[in-house]
């Protein structure tokens, strides 16, 4: 029998297998399938030679969104090779999609858009809201890059920085969440529609970013069920079915307020758990056994 080959996409500063992606990869080699990493933007690779490419540390794709979208697009006509699903994660990649899901009913953290090139003042934006303390990222952005905190007072002063990025690119304005440093964000794992796990990230002191380059910890926990039902709940508002998704947010009197809900390249903290590596990699074998249309 030949054995199933997987890509775990990549990206070219690290281009081998993430310390967690290994976890996944030992898995599925006692389940008989072979794994190997993949640069996404590498033009010798033959996607086509691979059962399944599944998106894993593609971490620069906000970088060369443009490239990036056409590597997705070129999987539109081979459905059910490219995982998450290419038009899921076309979706997902301006972080525009916050205002839907809230349109939609999903308790999500307030979001100004702002589009490239809007002329708008930020003291107007956060006047217009009622907001004093703001966090302003790019809507197409990982890591943390570009993400800075100011304030109503600061807003005249911070002007110039504001016009800026939103002349490089589409950006958000979110009020400052304090539950973030006081309780923690909370990240919780999905593989196919089953819960698996979940982090609690807390920044490091005096800063409100919860990613470990900017001193953030995280620690496995136990969200309470309240909140796993409504991560699941904005989960299966992207209507498809999913290999894996981390859904983030902040519980805020009970209720979970979603940050982001991330279906690309999340990192999926599978080392935190005892069982997440062995679950993903069964959902990964399902998939595997799912036939590929003719051609694809």
């Amino acid at each position: 029998m030949t054995v199933p080959r997987v890509a775990f996409a990549t990206h070219r500063q690290s281009p081998q297998l993430t310390n967690d992606d290994r976890l996944v990869a030992d898995a599925l080699g006692r389940r008989g399938v072979e794994v190997l990493p993949a640069v996404w933007d590498d033009h010798d690779v033959e996607w086509a030679s691979f059962d399944r490419v599944i998106i894993r540390s593609t971490w620069d794709y906000h970088l060369k969104p443009g490239s990036y979208e056409r590597w997705l697009r070129s999987f539109l006509p081979r459905p059910g090779r490219l995982w998450n699903p290419p038009e899921v994660v076309l979706a997902n990649l301006n972080k525009r999609y916050l205002i839907r899901l809230s349109e939609q009913g999903v308790g999500v953290v307030p979001t100004a858009y702002v589009g490239s090139g809007d002329g708008r003042r930020l003291r107007a934006i956060l006047e217009r809201h009622g907001w004093d303390e703001v966090v302003i990222k790019p809507a197409i952005s990982a890591s943390g890059r570009g993400t800075w905190r100011t304030s109503l007072a600061a807003a005249g002063w911070d002007q110039g920085r504001f016009a800026d990025q939103v002349r490089e690119s589409d950006t958000l304005v979110q009020p400052y969440i304090p539950e973030i440093a006081s309780r923690g964000e909370w990240s919780m794992m999905f593989f196919g529609s089953r819960f698996s796990h979940a982090v609690l990230k807390k920044p490091a002191e005096g800063d409100f970013r919860v990613q470990r380059h900017f001193g953030g910890q995280p620690r496995a926990a136990v969200p309470g069920a309240r909140l796993v039902e409504q991560a699941a709940v904005a989960l299966s508002t992207v209507g498809a079915h999913l290999l894996y998704a981390r859904v983030d947010g902040i519980e805020r009197e009970g209720e979970f307020v979603l940050m982001e809900l991330e279906v690309n390249e999340p990192y999926l903290f599978l080392s935190l758990s005892d069982d997440a590596a062995s679950i993903f990699a069964d959902e990964i074998v399902r998939v595997l056994s799912e036939r590929v249309p003719h051609g694809s």
